[in-house]
This record gives C-alpha cells, sequence and structure tokens, in this order.
C-alpha cells in the first residue's frame, strides 16, 4: 500500500529530499549543495539545470538508502526558496540566464528608476509589498533588459517566467504542467493578493505580460504527475507546493489567527497567520498569502531578514573566527558579559522592517578588550535582535502580545542563540524537535490531501521550550543599544 510521502525541499544552499511514513515521521533525510554564484559585481546567483539534477540525484540517494519500495510513495509535496527568478524555454525546459537568486539586489537601480514614474502605493496597496530588489519582478525586469534577446523571445511567447517552484513543476512533469501555486504567487509583486490573480498593470510596470506567467494554483491541489524520469516506476502526483516559509508556518501547525513562526535558514522569515482578511502593515513588514487550500486562503504578515545563519557563514569562511557553527554556541556563552559589541549584518542591505537596499554591515561599541569571542557572540545575537524587530512591527500592526514563539531550522540547535531569543522577545520560544518544517509542511499538504494523514497529524510534533529569564532593564538597554547601532548605517 502506497502511504509514504516524499518530499522535496530546494532551498538557497541545496536540495532535500524526505520521507515520511503515515505517522508524519521523517524515516529518511538526503541532502545535496549546490553552487552560490557570486560575481565581481556582488550578484549572487544560482545555476537552474544543476538545481533540477540536483533535485533527481537526491531523490533517488534517498529511495536508494531508506528501503522503502518505489510503489509505497503515494505523493510528493514541494517547498522551495522564494523570490529567487528564472526563465527557461518553453519547448526545451533549458534555462536562458542563471538565476537571480532573493538575497541578490542587482536590480535596486531599477526600483530606484521606477519610483520617479510609479508609487510605490500603488504597488503596495495591490501586493501588500514594497517595492524592493527583493522579489521577483524586479529581477525578471532586469533579465529582460540585460540578456540579450530575451524580451524579443519573451514578446514572441517562447518562454517561461517563474520562482523555483516552477521550475522544478515544469521540468519533473516534463514540461506539462507550467503551474505555482498562491503562496509563491504572492511573493513575486506581480500577483494582486486582493483579486487573488495576476494583476495585468503590475505586469505592464515591470515589462511582463499575465499570460507570460505560470497558472496559480491551490497550494495543495495537484501539480502534475511525475516519475522522477524513470526513477519510479509509476508516476507519483505532486499534490502541494508552497514557499519554504509557509510550508514551515504549516508545518508548525500555525494555522490560527495570530499564531507566529520563524524559520532560520540562510535568511530567516518571520510569519505571523491573520486570517482570512490582508491586514496591511504601517511598521515595516508586509502582507501576503499564508496558502490557499480547497479554495480558502489565509493571510500573513512577514518580515524577511536578508543574513541570519549566513551571519554563521560570514564568521566562519570570511573572518575565519570559527571552524564550525556548533562551536559558536559555547564561545558565546564564555564572552564577557559586560560587551557591548553590535554586528550589523546589512552585507546586502537591511530587510524587514528597515527596508534599506544601501545600509552596510557594521561591527559597533568595541573596546580594547573586545576580542573574538564577542564578535562571535554579536553574530549570534544580531539574528535575535533582526527577529525581534520583525516580530514588534507585527505586533504592532495587530496590537497584540504573542504568547509564543515557533521556530525551526539550523540555526535553532544553538542553545544560546534560542535563550537569547527568548529573552529579547520576552516570550516563550518553542523549538520544533526536527529542523525540516518546510518540506514537512509540504509534505503534511500533500498526505492530507490524498487521505494518508488527517488533522490531528500537528498535534502529534515534539518540541522543546525556551522561557525568558533576563531582568527587564537588561533586556530594554539591549535592546536600546541594538536600535542605535541600526540607525547610525540607515542611508
Amino acid at each position: 500500500m502506497a502511504n509514504y510521502i516524499l518530499a522535496v525541499d530546494q532551498s538557497t544552499q541545496g536540495t532535500k529530499a524526505l520521507l515520511f511514513d503515515h505517522h508524519g515521521k521523517l524515516v529518511k533525510r538526503e541532502d545535496m549543495p549546490h553552487r552560490q554564484i557570486v560575481s565581481e559585481e556582488g550578484y549572487v546567483s544560482h545555476d537552474p539545470e544543476e538545481i533540477y539534477q540536483n533535485t533527481l540525484k537526491v531523490v533517488r540517494k534517498l529511495m536508494e538508502t531508506s528501503g522503502v519500495s518505489k510503489n509505497e510513495i503515494a505523493g510528493l509535496g514541494i517547498s522551495n526558496q522564494r523570490e529567487t527568478a528564472l526563465v527557461w524555454d518553453k519547448k526545451t525546459g533549458k534555462p536562458q540566464a542563471l538565476a537571480i537568486v532573493w538575497q541578490c539586489a542587482r536590480s535596486r537601480d531599477i526600483c530606484e528608476r521606477m519610483k520617479e514614474t510609479v508609487d510605490p502605493e500603488i504597488i503596495r496597496n495591490k501586493t501588500g509589498l514594497i517595492l524592493s530588489p527583493y522579489f521577483p519582478a524586479s529581477k525578471f525586469k532586469w533579465l529582460l533588459e540585460h540578456v540579450d534577446s530575451l524580451k524579443e523571445r519573451a514578446e514572441k511567447e517562447e518562454l517561461c517566467f517563474g520562482t523555483v517552484d516552477t521550475w522544478l513543476v515544469y521540468r519533473l512533469t516534463g514540461g506539462t504542467s507550467y503551474k505555482t501555486d498562491y503562496s509563491n504567487a504572492s511573493r513575486t509583486q506581480l500577483f494582486n493578493i486582493r483579486d487573488l490573480a495576476w494583476d495585468q498593470e503590475l505586469c505592464k510596470i515591470f515589462g511582463l505580460k499575465s499570460h507570460w506567467l505560470a497558472e496559480i494554483s491551490d497550494s495543495d491541489s495537484c501539480f502534475g504527475m511525475t516519475d522522477f524520469e524513470g526513477l519510479l516506476d509509476a508516476p507519483i502526483p505532486i499534490h502541494s507546493v508552497m514557499g519554504d516559509s509557509h510550508g514551515a508556518l504549516f508545518g508548525q501547525g500555525c494555522l490560527k489567527r495570530g499564531m507566529t513562526k520563524a524559520t532560520y535558514g540562510t535568511g530567516s522569515s518571520i510569519m505571523m497567520n491573520t486570517g482570512k482578511e490582508p491586514v496591511f502593515s504601517n511598521h515595516g513588514v508586509v502582507t501576503s498569502l499564508a496558502w490557499s487550500m480547497g479554495g480558502k486562503v489565509n493571510y500573513i504578515l512577514e518580515g524577511n531578514i536578508n543574513y541570519s545563519g549566513a551571519v554563521i557563514t560570514w564568521l566562519k569562511e570570511s573572518m575565519n573566527l570559527i571552524s564550525s557553527a556548533e562551536e559558536t554556541e559555547q564561545i558565546a556563552a564564555d564572552a564577557d558579559k559586560n560587551d557591548k559589541v553590535y554586528l550589523i549584518p546589512a552585507f546586502t542591505g537591511l530587510g524587514a522592517p528597515y527596508w534599506d537596499s544601501l545600509a552596510t554591515a557594521s561591527i559597533s561599541g568595541m573596546t580594547r578588550n573586545t576580542g573574538r569571542a564577542e564578535i562571535v557572540r554579536a553574530g549570534l545575537e544580531s539574528i535575535g535582535y533582526q527577529v525581534a524587530d520583525v516580530i514588534q512591527a507585527m505586533c504592532a500592526d495587530m496590537n497584540c502580545i504573542i504568547p509564543e514563539l515557533r521556530v525551526d531550522g539550523g540555526p535553532t540547535d544553538n542553545k544560546y542563540l534560542m535563550q537569547f531569543q527568548s529573552d529579547i522577545l520576552d516570550t516563550s520560544v518553542r523549538v520544533s524537535e526536527i529542523n525540516e518544517l518546510s518540506g514537512m509542511g509540504a509534505a503534511f499538504a500533500a498526505g492530507l490531501s490524498l487521505g494518508i494523514y488527517q488533522e490531528d497529524i500537528f498535534e502529534k510534533m515534539k518540541a522543546k521550550q525556551y522561557n525568558p529569564c533576563m531582568e527587564s532593564e537588561v533586556r530594554a538597554k539591549k535592546h536600546e543599544g541594538w536600535r542605535d547601532a541600526v540607525r547610525k548605517i540607515l542611508a
């Protein structure tokens, strides 16, 4: 009997294949990294073909090592890195350029140029998003302006424009399915979150046509069939597609209004479920769709951070201050508690709630006694401060206080960071037993659609709890020091 659910979590750093049994338990995981292509100009790119081939390889490896029969796989769920923009040939499926990664701010000048002729509030009122090079719309425009003959070929309707989810669905189905889901569509800055459709005016503003874009489907619908190019004996349905952060929100069981989660990856996505109606922010976060399932949508407030886990990578690879991410926990704990160093990781500008793409990174507050441990601790704490900034903005928009933050992602293994997050937020932090909430959310959505799981699947999850223990005066001083450091680098 086919009662296993396969999930592909295609993230910024690599591709994971995950296998869940009929209880929703993760039974096997395989990973494969892909190249981070950074040009002399600082442009950040991925090779779409490498990502697709890695997807096939990692699923093949999973099937070989899991001991589960190919015939026992009931369906596939996909979660994906969002806002990364791709263009490919409609007939051959061949990429027409390297993918522009969500982190890449190369379309900054396009956004600044647009502000001279377009009121950014028109874009925000339609999409819930602030005009920014972070989102795919301006990245698509950059590709049309800078890749030879791309504009002409687009006009001949020879090309597909999409995010990573659409790319994988297209290739996995042999080009028979050109679809995206509502969660990914809502992050493109081309989707009207009120009308729930591609917006003609926005497409025109960014030099696109709405019919060039993929069909939008419910997040738990059938996106097509795949056998992973002959790996499986028979095709299985791709029965969910969700942006990775949306998948994590779903996997965390944040299904009710006010429930909030943070995913710590290369960057971080913080989401608050706002229910059936959109809430438009006045405090620097954005409005999107959580998902659409069974024809019904849920909205969210979201704030995105460019550098969270990537700060630890920077400490290791660029600064040589650590040899592994794991050692940061003890180093931070051993640092001088009286040191007041702040690290602002604005290596590609600052995201929510500041949205300053011109801001540059800084280390401030150093004394003669500041050393390696204090800088490493400041790097860890910068993650917690950024998450707290976003959540406080959301609470101001919703006029609420969150009783709990549900978290996931690799950095949540760091006990120092999680305790600091609880302390600086003054709220409980609930750390999922497993880190792979993005893929698990996609798997749960697929399994629910296929009847493998029931709604009580979310109640079976185990988690560790952190509670605040920092004195209020200390918390206030630390946060004010952080805000002062941020103010100094804002353009």
